[in-house]
């Protein structure tokens, strides 16, 4: 996240998303020792990794590249629908059910609510099979690793030259609204009731630890253009 970051405040304004691709790529490679290259090669899940959603001012364009997200607001209408958009990793929903299941079967074998926010012990239950979805990064989704990007799963809109209201975001908010104080309503509300994120309403490979705010990074910012 650092290096993207840092990349971002020092490319060229008028970069392309091919352009950007191509730079970041090559600014997280050179971070790596070259004696690491063959092992990073043979094992993505062994990778500096990371998501971004990037609004080029001069193209006029977002780019999602990773599990990132978005609302689009038309700046014209008073009470303008939302377009939302997001761009999720493929077998998230997969993993997320399988914790949940296991989740489940914890609790009719005798495991608390509490027991399990403290020590999620269903995660460790997923952990094989999130590795091997890692090992697909920039195959079957891609991100930002150092290798090449995997263009066909990454997501380029194109706004028109009206006003707009935009919002950007980390997968961190399950239900992403229109202001950051919704967001946060929702993201509490989720928390006060289902702490173990195992549904119906949302599912997630983790639960909420009782110490943390939340139970995952995130970043929302909200502009006009």
């Amino acid at each position: 996240m650092l290096l993207i970051s840092r990349y971002i405040r020092k490319m060229p304004k008028e970069s392309t998303c091919t352009q950007f691709m191509k730079g970041v790529t090559a600014y997280v490679r050179k971070h790596y020792k070259k004696s690491m290259l063959p092992r990073l090669a043979e094992h993505p899940e062994d990778r500096l990794t990371a998501s971004v959603i990037v609004f080029s001012r001069l193209q006029r364009e977002i780019w999602m590249i990773g599990d990132c997200q978005c609302l689009l607001i038309d700046g014209e209408q008073v009470d303008a629908e939302y377009q939302f958009i997001d761009n999720p990793k493929p077998a998230e929903a997969e993993l997320a059910k399988m914790r949940a299941e296991e989740v489940e079967r914890q609790l009719a074998n005798g495991k608390t609510i509490d027991d399990l926010l403290r020590d999620d012990t269903a995660r460790p239950v997923i952990i094989p099979r999130m590795i091997e979805t890692m090992r697909n990064q920039n195959i079957t989704y891609s991100v930002v690793d150092g290798f090449p990007i995997d263009t066909r799963h990454i997501k380029v809109i194109t706004l028109d030259f009206r006003p707009w209201e935009i919002v950007l975001a980390s997968d961190g908010y399950p239900f992403l609204c229109a202001t950051l104080a919704e967001s946060e309503a929702a993201l509490q509300h989720q928390r006060d009731c289902d702490p173990l994120n195992i549904g119906p309403r949302f599912q997630a490979t983790k639960a909420f630890h009782p110490d943390n705010n939340s139970f995952d990074d995130r970043t929302y910012i909200r502009f006009r253009v």
